[in-house]
């Protein structure tokens, strides 16, 4: 059926099309990449380049490969006379391997354009003692306070430091974030590569730069022990965790020490004399972290509770052969640093709110919709029955908030698995949140408006947006000669930053795909195959929705191979939170919120999915 084009209304009409930069990101033959070995004709390899080209450049052929290496290993090689040179990077069939195979279909290529690294070449050329920018006059210095990295312990892209003191009765919060957008500025092929990009990638224990490296983990990160150009957010937050006042400066900081959530949360909780110049800072970290979560539930935001799930690549004799996959809460002190993270850019959003009427201002805020009444009526209605089963007051819309709802159910004891289930599905009901031109409320974060600020290195809003900022505040342009006008930059920056975080979602679930995949072959490789019990989180006609106690993962079992093992017919029942044997006995199968022990049975090779299959039902515990 044909559709007739809508003519554009309202914004639509004022909002131009978005401009096809003409930057060609891919041209081959190239001289570096990370090339797939293929077996030649007459014994060998080629060194393919699989990496997404120009529309109008022709593929060239593969040239021969010369080092170690065998088909289907992956190469980081340099081609010179007509031969590709290098060394292994992945061996085939390796966890790494694979994560390559997903980037390669994906279009993430790890290795940058020419035009790119030229530009990179050329920030350090004439450099002198100081880190190219450093030196900036305009600069303020603030190198002398103690500001620290905070993240965890195997990150090395550093988009954030911080400096804690007591103003008064309240406090003074310094938030740094790394000065991208002075290096990559819009009309220069590192904008444009960025722009293509949209964000860094992450995958279990690899990732693909938004950034080259020598800009994302050294020049602009911020490392310790070195001069970094930062953007500073200096905030003015009172005894109660409010932010009364803030003021963004451009400032040259050195971070002295590079701390990671554990290492912190140790810190914190044995007591110790204050040795390190930065000891003040972070016990105020604690404090003021801990009145902004305070704040945030008296302004009813809803917190989530809920595991995450580590997935990393293990070592082996042959390199990453294998994945690993850790559960755990997070813990305090991350929780904290994301307190200040949102009020960074909860702050930042209102001066670009303000600053809106700027003719020359471009504001990009990150929209989060509150919860359709439909689906808030549901969720009250699935509370009433699960709470009737387990013994748990059900939410009463009108009479109490959800966050306060959700924060009163138990998390320890026989109830702790239907409070689980409780809260996933209390997720379930948000929309996404997406980035827009229009402001309007974060519902999750609780905020009137909101904006992506502190992510420089691994987003492309965010050096957008501090582009913007400064430009709006200062008046000085940070666009190179050349470059696209502001609004159509921004109609770009918002496509590219929705695309990247849609691929970003996939690219997640194929990574703990292959994870689960390696998981449950060993299950099924075993003389006796484990049992794994975890708790029903949903079910719907077809599906059951499970997460495993160790690891914390999520898993479905398929009611048609369930019907099949038992050899019974299930039917859906008691407001859709039980499966039941259709007939006279009504025996239960399975019930949201109780749990369920399972084993991996085979996989499912047509459907592409693996086959869990419940034991007896388990006492609710």
């Amino acid at each position: 059926m044909r559709q007739a084009q809508r003519e554009p209304r309202g914004r639509d009409a004022r909002r131009p099309a978005l401009r096809v930069f003409a930057y060609a990101r891919r041209v081959k033959p190239r001289s570096r990449y990370l090339a797939r070995l293929r077996r030649r004709d007459g014994g060998g390899c080629v060194a393919y380049d699989p990496w997404p080209t120009a529309a109008d450049v022709a593929d060239a052929v593969s040239p021969p490969y010369e080092g170690a290496g065998e088909a289907g290993d992956w190469a980081e090689v340099v081609v010179s006379d007509g031969v590709a040179r290098g060394a292994v990077y992945a061996r085939a069939g390796s966890a790494l391997a694979s994560l390559i195979d997903i980037a390669a279909r994906h279009g993430l290529d790890p290795v940058f354009p020419p035009a790119v690294e030229r530009e990179v070449e050329a920030l350090f050329e004439g450099a002198g003692e100081a880190p190219p920018g450093t030196d900036d006059p305009g600069l303020a210095d603030l190198s002398e306070l103690p500001f620290v990295t905070i993240d965890n312990e195997s990150s090395r892209d550093l988009d954030q430091a911080l400096h804690l003191s007591r103003d008064g009765d309240g406090y003074r919060v310094r938030y740094a974030l790394a000065d991208a957008s002075y290096y990559v500025r819009p009309g220069t092929a590192l904008f444009d590569e960025a722009l293509a990009r949209g964000s860094s990638f992450y995958l279990p224990g690899w990732m693909v730069p938004m950034l080259p490296r020598r800009l994302s983990e050294d020049l602009v990160s911020l490392n310790p022990g070195v001069p970094r150009r930062a953007f500073v957010f200096d905030m003015h937050v009172d005894g109660d965790g409010r932010c009364t006042r803030t003021l963004v400066i451009r400032a040259r900081i050195q971070s002295q020490a590079k701390l990671s959530y554990d290492g912190v949360q140790a810190w914190l909780e044995r007591p110790q004399s204050a040795t390190a110049p930065w000891s003040d800072s972070l016990r105020l970290l604690a404090e003021v972290g801990q009145k902004r979560i305070e704040d945030a539930t008296e302004r009813d935001v809803v917190r989530h509770r809920r595991r995450s799930v580590e997935v990393g690549l293990e070592a082996g004799v042959e390199g990453l052969r294998s994945f690993v996959m850790d559960s755990a809460m997070r813990n305090d002190v991350e929780r904290y640093n994301e307190q200040i993270s949102l009020l960074c850019n909860v702050e930042g959003a209102k001066l670009l709110a303000a600053a809106r009427d700027d003719a020359g201002m471009q504001a990009i805020f990150r929209v989060h919709p509150s919860p359709p009444a439909a689906r808030l009526e549901g969720f009250q209605a699935m509370t009433e029955t699960l709470g009737a089963l387990h013994g748990l007051a059900p939410w009463r819309r009108g009479e109490q908030s959800l966050a306060a709802y959700l924060a009163s159910l138990p998390w320890e004891g026989e109830r702790a698995r239907a409070s689980r289930a409780i809260q996933r599905q209390a997720i379930l009901i948000n929309v996404r949140s997406t980035f827009s031109d229009e402001a309007a409320e974060h519902h999750g974060v609780g905020a009137p408006v909101y904006a992506r600020f502190s992510s420089p290195m691994r987003e492309i809003v965010g050096v957008f947006l501090h582009k913007e900022l400064w430009e709006s505040l200062h008046g000085e342009s940070l666009k190179a000669e050349g470059a696209p006008d502001d609004e159509t930059l921004r109609a770009a920056v918002i496509e590219a930053a929705n695309r990247s975080k849609a691929l970003q979602r996939r690219l997640t679930a194929l990574g703990n795909r292959l994870a689960i995949d390696q998981l449950f072959a060993r299950d099924v490789e075993a003389e006796t195959a484990p049992i794994r019990r975890g708790t029903v989180m949903g079910l719907t006609h077809g599906k059951l929705h499970l997460q495993l106690d160790d690891p914390a993962i999520d898993v479905k079992l398929y009611r048609a191979d369930l019907e099949r093992a038992l050899g019974v017919e299930l039917r859906l029942t008691d407001g859709d939170t039980a499966w039941r044997v259709r007939g006279d006995d009504g025996r239960e199968v399975a019930q949201v919120g109780a749990p369920l022990d399972v084993r991996v049975s085979h996989r499912d090779v047509g459907r592409d999915r693996w086959v869990l299959l419940p034991l007896r039902a388990p006492a609710r515990s």
